[in-house]
């Protein structure tokens, strides 16, 4: 397992940041690049379960396991999703169930660093270099109204 790390500057308080991050359409936005029509269910509150899908039902049981508003969102990743049903631990799920994935905001004169960690699987290790940055790009520029 290897904990990737992302990190992007962006011109606007970081409330602006992480509704662009956590509202319903910005985060179909963002998360696009990594699936088209990505979507989550979930109350948002820590604790709480959250699924990650894709329009066809396939995706990721997680829960919110830590929260600050504005500052924190950290998810541990427990199950696949197949036809938006959760499905039973096999050896592929035990390779990263447990896994993390956070979001760090700190600003600083109206301007906000966004930090992004997550594991991965050494599969997965350079799409995730190549596409993170990508939807970090895009929170930036909808965070920034460009």
């Amino acid at each position: 397992m290897t904990t990737l790390e992302f990190k992007i500057e962006i011109n606007a308080p970081k409330e602006k940041v992480w509704d662009i991050l956590w509202n319903d359409a910005t985060y179909k936005q963002w998360t696009s690049v990594f699936c088209e029509g990505n979507y989550v269910v979930s109350d948002w509150k820590e604790g709480s379960k959250i699924q990650f899908l894709s329009p066809i039902g396939d995706g990721m049981s997680s829960i919110i396991y830590k929260k600050i508003d504005y500052e924190y969102m950290a998810f541990k990743h427990l199950n696949e999703i197949k036809k938006f049903k959760e499905m039973p631990a096999d050896d592929t799920t035990k390779e990263w169930s447990g896994t993390m994935e956070t979001y760090r905001l700190t600003e600083k004169n109206g301007q906000t660093v966004l930090k992004a960690k997550m594991d991965s699987v050494e599969k997965y290790i350079d799409y995730f270099n190549t596409t993170f940055p990508k939807a970090l790009d895009l929170v930036k520029k909808l965070s920034e109204g460009k």
